[in-house]
């Protein structure tokens, strides 16, 4: 095994002490000698026997394509203990995402914004840790330290009445099977970048997610999981629009549009 491009021996060597273990205790608990320990962690062995290395993914909890292909010195904590809770992907199955994302002092996850000016690059951005760390951050303590956040712009009136121009705080989604029907998210897509919607997963029945509007006037449709970059769960927004009563023109015209949508709907029914 080449260690100029996969990672195993630093990956045991950095999981071990992350454990707090002595060579000598990860030894007994694997039933192998502490000179077998030391040969793995420090790369003298170029071709691993596959049983050490199913002895050493199992213990883990980490698949051996992880500790072979990701370099885990480089990723943040929570992403850390999501893999050690067992949300590993290789595991599963699927693509490897890994998340660019930045910490204050205290090593806890930031709450990361991304600017309306901003909202452009984020597209080739988002998995840049150098776009990412130019990003402004702050920090709210009604949120949980164990979960990411990001805030993101919103535009048009697709998710009235969330308003037009509003930014949303949502919770990074590593895995995207599990979304419950019309769970409202961020999505970012290759076609359209950044879009506030409500998801529906039907990965398991068409590899795609079905997106909604709250807006009844906008279609739902599917779109691809291969052309998903990202999905982050709703969980608050902010404006500084302090909403006015409704006019009875609006009132109105939102009725005209409910009107509209339900003839559209028994119309598509008839066919």
């Amino acid at each position: 095994m080449d260690n100029t491009s996969f990672f195993w021996s630093s990956n045991i060597k950095f999981l071990r002490k992350r454990k707090k273990m002595s060579q000598m205790s990860l030894a007994e608990k694997l039933d192998i000698s502490r000179p077998k320990v030391n040969t793995h962690e420090n790369g003298h062995v170029k071709n691993p026997p596959m049983a050490d290395m199913v002895l050493f993914s199992d213990f883990f909890r980490m698949s051996i394509d992880t500790l072979v292909k990701v370099d885990l010195s480089t990723l943040s904590e929570l992403k850390l203990r999501d893999l050690e809770a067992g949300n590993d992907v290789y595991l599963k199955g699927g693509s490897m995402r890994i998340l660019a994302t930045t910490v204050n002092n205290d090593n806890q996850e930031n709450v990361e914004l991304v600017p309306v000016k901003a909202k452009a690059g984020y597209l080739s951005g988002h998995s840049d840790p150098g776009f990412i760390s130019k990003l402004p951050v702050f920090n709210l303590p009604q949120l949980d330290v164990n979960r990411k956040y990001r805030m993101f712009p919103t535009e048009g009136d697709s998710m009235l009445p969330v308003p037009e121009g509003a930014f949303v705080i949502a919770e990074f989604l590593q895995d995207w099977s599990g979304i419950k029907e019309k769970t409202a998210c961020i999505v970012v897509t290759k076609e359209e970048g950044i879009s506030f919607k409500l998801v529906t997963d039907r990965i398991e029945k068409n590899r795609s997610l079905l997106l909604e509007s709250l807006n009844s006037l906008y279609e739902p449709y599917e779109v691809d999981v291969m052309e998903v970059l990202e999905v982050w769960k709703f969980h608050s927004y902010f404006t500084e629009n302090i909403p006015g009563p409704m006019s009875s023109m609006e009132q109105m015209g939102r009725d005209v549009r409910e009107i509209k949508a339900t003839l559209h709907t028994l119309a598509k029914k008839e066919k």
